[in-house]
């Protein structure tokens, strides 16, 4: 008996290794700076590469920076991502917010069983499964209500703290957020060398 229940601490002590392992991995760690501090993300690469691939690409052109978190709903999510018209500097669309994409095409769908959970972070998309592109979400509590309808790429590693203090949008206007946060700057852990 004593003899299984080491067995299992050792296996249970390596999953966990594991996991900070995955997580720690700079490449596969975005990091987000809100106005009040960084918010990290370990991105999920073995869920959603081709979604993965296209965050950092995005992230590594420097295409998130200064974009809004256009649509935010109080106990929900935050939704940012809106490289096309929801860059705060560069041509910023309040009415378009939340419309746009990036130039890259269109993202088939990287479903997975993965839950919805507080801090997951998911790709947002039209009503099209294979419409991702470059906005994404965070949520604030169990979304559960998604699970396999949308791709995870990540989930916060630190920082959802700020994430809760993002302003929230009018629930009456589908979350939609005058004078919004942002996302200030967005790397790839990597690059931080």
């Amino acid at each position: 008996m004593l003899k299984m229940l080491a067995s299992a601490c050792v296996v249970a002590a390596t999953l966990v290794a594991s996991q900070v392992a995955q997580a720690a991995e700079p490449e596969n760690t975005l990091v987000i700076t809100l106005k009040d501090g960084d918010v990290t993300i370990a991105l999920r690469s073995d869920l959603a590469p081709q979604h993965v691939e296209r965050i950092k690409e995005l992230a590594r052109e420097g295409a998130y920076d200064n974009v809004a978190f256009h649509r935010v709903i109080d106990g929900f999510m935050a939704q940012t991502g809106d490289v096309q018209y929801g860059d705060m500097e560069d041509g910023y669309d309040a009415s378009a917010a939340g419309m746009g994409s990036s130039d890259k095409p269109d993202l088939p769908a990287e479903f997975s069983s993965e839950p919805f959970v507080r801090g997951t972070v998911g790709m947002a998309r039209a009503q099209d499964p294979n419409s991702a592109n470059s906005q994404f979400f965070i949520t604030f509590g169990d979304a559960s209500f998604l699970n396999g309808q949308y791709t995870v790429v990540g989930e916060v590693e630190s920082g959802m703290d700020l994430v809760d203090a993002i302003k929230k949008g009018d629930e009456a206007s589908n979350g939609s957020v005058d004078d919004p946060d942002r996302m200030v700057k967005v790397r790839v852990a990597a690059d931080d060398n």
